[in-house]
């Protein structure tokens, strides 16, 4: 994992051939140090060839492809690391594997106890969120900024805030304690993919 900076993740909508490629391409130009493929609606073929042909992408400009929810498709396609919420898999059982080679993040919602285990048992980095209110997901549980200062005081692995989070309001979470704020709507629904996954990344630099 790098040690901080934008994390965008692909929208689930439908895109022309082409077109999820391009965009990726702009966000990774601006800035995006981790791009997690999200697209639950895509068919498992269609899905497969759009992370191999997004992995040599994310190579090019040094980031990380983390896959969303599914292990295997995450091991058949060479991604680096998976992404799991609490109903994706035992992440216990994954880091316990002898050959394991996947990053691992866990989804901790509002919980710093869920996000102490996590971490003590050795995942990559623990995302908490939302932490503002989000058109992606309305009805999720709201994390206060509060359990993100908590967490960087006793965590010793990255911290992954998302949730409504916009170029104006990153800020505040990254003081709060996040090494990495999490992006969709953000940065792809943007006039200007390029330039708005910049001005996330610039708070990483300033």
């Amino acid at each position: 994992m790098p040690a901080r900076g934008l994390y965008a993740i692909t929208p689930d909508r439908p895109y022309g051939k082409g077109e999820l490629l391009s965009a990726t391409a702009s966000a990774l130009r601006g800035g995006a140090v981790v791009l997690q493929y999200r697209r639950k609606t895509v068919p498992p073929e269609e899905a497969r060839r759009e992370i191999e042909d997004l992995l040599p992408l994310c190579e090019k400009h040094g980031a990380i492809l983390i896959v969303n929810d599914d292990i295997q498709l995450a091991l058949i396609t060479g991604a680096h690391g998976v992404h799991l919420g609490r109903e994706d898999g035992d992440y216990q059982q994954l880091l316990s594997a002898p050959d394991r080679r996947l990053l691992i993040g866990v989804s901790c919602y509002d919980s710093l106890a869920s996000a102490r285990t996590a971490a003590a048992s050795g995942v990559d980095y623990v995302a908490f969120g939302s932490v503002f209110s989000s058109s992606t997901k309305p009805a999720a549980v709201q994390c206060p900024h509060a359990v993100l200062r908590a967490a960087r005081q006793e965590l010793h692995c990255p911290i992954v805030a998302i949730g409504g989070i916009t170029p104006d309001n990153a800020k505040q979470v990254v003081d709060a304690g996040a090494h990495f704020v999490a992006a969709i709507d953000g940065i792809f629904a943007a006039p200007d993919i390029e330039e708005s996954a910049a001005r996330y990344a610039r708070i990483f630099t300033s």
